[in-house]
């Protein structure tokens, strides 16, 4: 006769795992988010009772796991985090110990992040430049100091920096035996490169020149004697400065400056190379206007703009950003520059040109940006929180110029305060009126045509 089949047999207090009967479980969809959140504090729980007990089964010390092995030994540390996340009826002094675990693992966590908010942690930050790793140029050690205290700053600038920092380190170069220029020379520039990104994101300007440098070294004629090689690269690092920045100025100048009238209103926001030099040749040449210089901080560039304007003799208004629905119905343009023009029609530029161009456009004021060709980038960026960078804290920090200082308002080294300035912000295409560059005036809808207009396709 067949031996009867064995059957499985349960306590009545349900299955050994310590889980609900099958008849008062629920289907993960049936429950809420909270019973799911309790479900998974009790597996945790159980997995931790269970590491603790011993080897043959039973808890040790004779105790249970959730509680402390006799003669007052300390409970596991998987133990401890089981109970302060749990309603144990185990000893206070247990749940207090893990509490103050955590309290001081948040504590360290919290001191070795980076002075920031935790959701703009991916900006970059100004920082000092560390000591240089591999073997890096004295002139780009120099140029990377400047890039991280500001002490260089806007597009133009830093490009203009670069390259010439470059044309140092090129005329330096020795070529090692057994390597070509065209080859090696690309592997001694990339720790250069590197150096400077440290100090600063590489902005689009930097990237674009850097791609070109990289593109004429690799086209350099291996039968040239290498003093002749390196002339003929600092030749072209020379025209690239003058034909994508010199003369595009130039021309931007004169097709800007074209559309200021006599007894207009001209507002501009922070500091741009080019809109400086837009109003300073359209006052030149006999025109009649007014400039507003709206500001704002850490970084209080406008005040540069208002010296060199105001010293030229252009009737200028200096007001800080809040100020701007104050005087933005007297405007008849509004002149800002580009940190870089993206395929979209998008504007990356200082923080605060977005909040200028859709109040001109409030109230009906054109808005017109003044960029090189050589900043267009054939990205698309949608927003100027995927990539920024955090401004320096300016005259956050400085004293209040009266007789006594305000200790109590100085904020250095507050720990519960976290310092946010966004450099730059994104304006949409939508509002802006119109886009001077050397080729032309673009519409914001048709800014992927300049690789076109420059002779190449995208």
């Amino acid at each position: 006769m067949a031996p009867a089949p064995l059957l499985e047999v349960h306590p009545p207090n349900g299955p050994s795992n310590g889980e609900a009967p099958a008849d008062q479980q629920k289907s993960q969809k049936q429950m809420t988010k909270q019973e799911r959140r309790e479900l998974q504090e009790r597996q945790r729980a159980a997995k931790a009772a269970k590491t603790a007990t011993g080897a043959n089964g039973k808890p040790q010390g004779g105790k249970p796991a959730n509680q402390p092995a006799a003669g007052g030994g300390a409970p596991s540390r998987k133990t401890a985090d089981a109970a302060s996340k749990l309603p144990s009826t185990g000893p206070a002094k247990t749940i207090e110990k893990a509490k103050a675990g955590q309290s001081s693992a948040a504590d360290q966590l919290a001191k070795n992040q980076a002075r920031g908010l935790l959701i703009f942690s991916h900006f970059g930050l100004p920082k000092p430049v560390s000591s240089a790793k591999g073997d890096i140029h004295p002139v780009i050690a120099r140029t990377a100091l400047q890039f991280s205290s500001f002490k260089i700053t806007g597009a133009n600038a830093r490009c203009i920096a670069t390259l010439t920092a470059f044309k140092t380190v090129i005329q330096d170069y020795v070529t090692p035996p057994n390597n070509t220029l065209s080859r090696h020379l690309m592997t001694y520039l990339s720790p250069q490169i590197s150096h400077l990104v440290a100090a600063r994101p590489m902005s689009v300007t930097m990237g674009n020149a850097i791609r070109q440098v990289k593109l004429d070294i690799s086209g350099s004629d291996i039968d040239l004697p290498e003093q002749d090689a390196k002339d003929a690269l600092c030749r072209k690092i020379d025209t690239y400065i003058r034909e994508r920045i010199i003369i595009a100025d130039q021309v931007i100048q004169e097709t800007a400056g074209n559309k200021i009238k006599d007894d207009d209103v001209i507002l501009t926001y922070a500091r741009s190379s080019v809109v400086e030099k837009v109003l300073l040749e359209a006052h030149a040449s006999g025109r009649k206007f007014s400039v507003i210089v709206v500001d704002s901080r850490p970084m209080l560039e406008g005040k540069r703009l208002l010296a060199m304007l105001s010293e030229a003799g252009i009737a200028c208004t200096y007001v800080l950003l809040p100020a701007l629905g104050s005087v933005i119905g007297e405007v008849s343009t509004v002149l800002v520059g580009a940190h870089s023009i993206h395929t979209n029609g998008a504007v990356y530029s200082r923080a605060g040109t977005a909040l200028v161009a859709m109040m001109a456009k409030r109230h009906s004021v054109p808005v017109v940006v003044c960029c090189e060709t050589y900043k267009f980038s054939e990205t698309i960026q949608l927003d100027s929180f995927t990539k920024n960078e955090l401004a320096p804290l300016g005259d956050l920090f400085s004293s209040f110029p009266n007789n006594k200082p305000r200790e109590s308002l100085t904020l250095e080294n507050k720990p519960n305060l976290e310092i946010l300035n966004p450099l730059y912000d994104l304006t949409p295409p939508t509002c802006i009126t119109a886009v001077v560059t050397e080729v032309g005036v673009i519409p914001p809808n048709s800014i992927s045509s300049i690789p076109v207009a420059l002779g190449r396709l995208l």
